[in-house]
């Protein structure tokens, strides 16, 4: 059976097709699609929407360690999150087959850095594989379930943004769901408790695995060399090779498909047939250093490619430094599409809280979510983002640091707070520390496509479950000072923000207002701009909302154009008209 798939979706075809039984994720671009196609199975795999990565791994070690195949996913940073229990899982060891999905992010489409996670599976003593297409990305996990269990490791595939989303013909055999009988549960407290006198003895053991594993990556076909003509070779891995081929069409190339232990034998064979060898890989020189540690001579061009995505015209830049010869013939991005900068949505329940935490000058320690455009002007109004929960411990250092500003608050959002704000939360209530803690609960996770959270009262599965309240978390934890609020009355917004941050003591604002990409806005009754009234002060447009426009009238003076409410964007929020000093603003009639 044949099916046009992107990578994301032949990852869940291949668990589904394994026999995997346990899958967990949090959700993060370029990932994200995996989990909600394994969903699709309709309960042949028991997963979930985890509340972090951290825990996500853990399900897969304990559904590993009882015998059973097991898939987790998450984006690049999202394994840093997930490291502490992984780096010890490769001590133990897999028993039932583990593959990590790991989605790094060139480029930094969708993520806060560019971090090249193949040197965490070198830390990490995992077996790495780098798919360069949807039919690699399926036998690749296939083979991953496979030598997971073989091998005793954990197996990690390392897609990118652009294979993660690249669909292409993907042969599933019959497509029949797979069956992977369960490796009987044996209490080993020497071989599963990692203690030190334990870990001693695993230590021992993972290096001896690591030799086996060396082996196996020379003799894998994954790992291949393909002929050419000319003197000039290339070692490339991933999408890399994808670039290559298109480029260098008639170059001799080695394909590293299982790269982690590196194949050094089979490329010191290729090294030796050609005169010049170049190693092609996207963000860090992981393949290139160990090449050279092994001492196989690669040669370092000039043309940059280290730096962000890689693209067949960076490539074509290479060919021309190398073979002062044209590259063939792609297609050419388009380049005079506007620039058209992220911003927060037409009636977004964010964008009011932001108005009032720059009114009241504010430093807002920031985090990561739909929220983080509230640093972009008009708003301005965040100072930092870092990370997931970042946002607390940074308001708590910024706090014990003297900051002038007594105004100190933390912001994030409500999927954020259960990933990881949770624990920042209590040392604030435990140290007693005066911030103002501010969940911006839009009751879903919205960012990465409206997966459910712990708030929002449905599992992965659509299934009806607790829905967990930001308030009574707070409460809890001892947090004495605990509002809720509504965002889009800016007058209730500022006396509550100002009180709490104002107070001398921890508290905890929850703006509670459902996503309006998420909410159905069918009915609702859009603003409208009276020309007449308008005076062209600009204070609309300094909400940063979409929806106001420019319009065709001017100031009397003829220097200010005058504001338009689009109506396809209008939600009717009702913002502007809060901070339009001159009533130019009501319901469109």
């Amino acid at each position: 059976m044949k099916k046009l798939l992107s990578a994301n979706q032949a990852i869940a075809w291949a668990a589904y097709r394994a026999g995997c039984r346990v899958a967990a994720a949090y959700p993060g671009t370029p990932s994200t699609e995996i989990m909600e196609h394994v969903a699709e199975f309709k309960g042949a795999i028991n997963c979930e929407w985890s509340v972090n990565e951290k825990v996500a791994m853990e399900i897969g070690v304990g559904a590993s360690l009882a015998g059973v195949r097991a898939m987790v996913s998450m984006k690049h940073v999202g394994l840093n999150v997930a490291m502490d229990p992984l780096m010890t899982f490769t001590y133990i060891g897999a028993i039932g087959g583990m593959v990590i999905i790991n989605a790094d992010d060139p480029s930094m489409h969708s993520s806060q850095n560019e971090q090249d996670n193949r040197s965490l599976a070198k830390f990490a003593k995992c077996l790495l594989f780098e798919p360069a297409d949807s039919q690699e990305a399926y036998d690749m996990v296939m083979a991953g379930f496979e030598l997971s269990e073989k091998h005793q490791v954990p197996v990690i595939v390392r897609t990118t943004t652009r294979t993660a989303h690249t669909s292409g013909i993907v042969e599933i055999g019959s497509g029949e769901r797979g069956e992977a009988p369960a490796i009987p549960y044996v209490k080993n407290a020497q071989r599963n408790v990692a203690v030190p006198a334990h870990g001693r003895l695993m230590r021992f053991a993972a290096e001896k695995r690591s030799a086996a594993l060396r082996e196996r990556t020379e003799s894998t076909p994954f790992n291949r060399a393909e002929p050419g003509t000319g003197d000039l070779g290339f070692v490339a891995s991933g999408v890399a090779y994808q670039y290559v081929k298109e480029v260098f069409p008639e170059a001799p190339v080695f394909k590293v498909g299982l790269s982690c232990p590196p194949p050094i034998e089979r490329i010191r064979a290729f090294a030796a047939g050609v005169k010049r060898l170049v190693v092609i890989e996207e963000s860090d020189p992981v393949l290139a250093e160990q090449i050279r540690a092994a001492g196989i001579p690669v040669l370092e061009p000039r043309t940059e490619l280290r730096m962000m995505e890689l693209n067949p015209a960076r490539l074509a830049a290479l060919r021309a430094e190398l073979l002062g010869t044209p590259a063939p013939a792609t297609p050419k991005p388009e380049t005079d599409i506007p620039v058209r900068p992220p911003v927060l949505c037409s009636g977004c329940s964010h964008r009011g809280p932001f108005h009032i935490l720059g009114k009241l000058k504010a430093t807002v320690c920031g985090d990561i979510g739909c929220y983080t455009l509230g640093s972009a002007p008009p708003l301005a109004a965040m100072d930092t983002c870092v990370c997931m929960g970042a946002a607390i411990g940074a308001a708590i250092g910024m706090r014990k640091a003297g900051l002038p500003n007594p105004r100190i608050a933390a912001v994030m959002g409500d999927s954020t707070f259960f990933h990881s704000g949770m624990t920042g939360l209590l040392d604030v209530a435990y140290n007693q520390i005066p911030v103002t803690v501010m969940v911006f609960d839009n009751r879903i996770t919205a960012m990465t496509g409206h997966q459910e959270n712990p708030g929002s009262g449905h599992t992965l599965l659509g299934e009806i479950s607790t829905q967990v309240r930001v308030a009574d978390i707070a409460r809890a934890f001892g947090i004495k000072r605990v509002h809720e609020v509504e965002p889009y009355d800016l007058a209730a917004l500022e006396k509550t923000f100002a009180e709490c941050l104002d107070c001398g003591e921890p508290a905890v604002v929850v703006v509670r207002g459902t996503c309006v990409l998420h909410e159905k806005l069918a009915g609702k009754r859009i603003n409208a701009v009276d020309a007449e009234k308008c005076t062209a002060c600009g204070a609309c447009f300094r909400i940063g909302c979409p929806a106001i426009v420019r319009g065709e009238a001017k100031d009397p003076d003829g220097k200010r154009f005058k504001s338009r409410i689009d109506p396809q964007f209008c939600t009717g929020c009702n913002l502007c008209a809060q901070v339009c000093k001159f009533g130019a603003i009501s319901p469109a009639k």
